[in-house]
């Protein structure tokens, strides 16, 4: 077992929750988008706010796919092209 997967263990023990419940690869995705996208720091808070937003009752899946989009589209500003300037 490695540490992280000790670590869901014992913190999700502690809390009352089934470590079966998590879906590791949904959250790591979306701390890894918004580490590289918005700021590293960004990443823990926002996998808070999608805990907040589950526990609402938002669905993860759903709700972690939105954060992402907001958070790419920070990283990408559009740019709108100055009048009369060609495409």
């Amino acid at each position: 077992m490695s540490a992280l997967d000790d670590w869901i263990e014992t913190a999700s023990a502690e809390l009352g929750i089934n470590p079966q419940e998590l879906n590791e690869k949904i959250v790591m995705n979306l701390t890894r988008v918004v580490a590289h996208t918005v700021d590293r720091g960004a990443a823990p808070l926002t996998a808070y706010l999608l805990g907040v937003a589950v526990g609402r009752g938002a669905p993860l899946a759903e709700t972690a796919a939105k954060l992402q989009d907001l958070a790419r589209g920070r990283a990408a500003p559009k740019v709108v092209p100055e009048e009369g300037a060609a495409p």
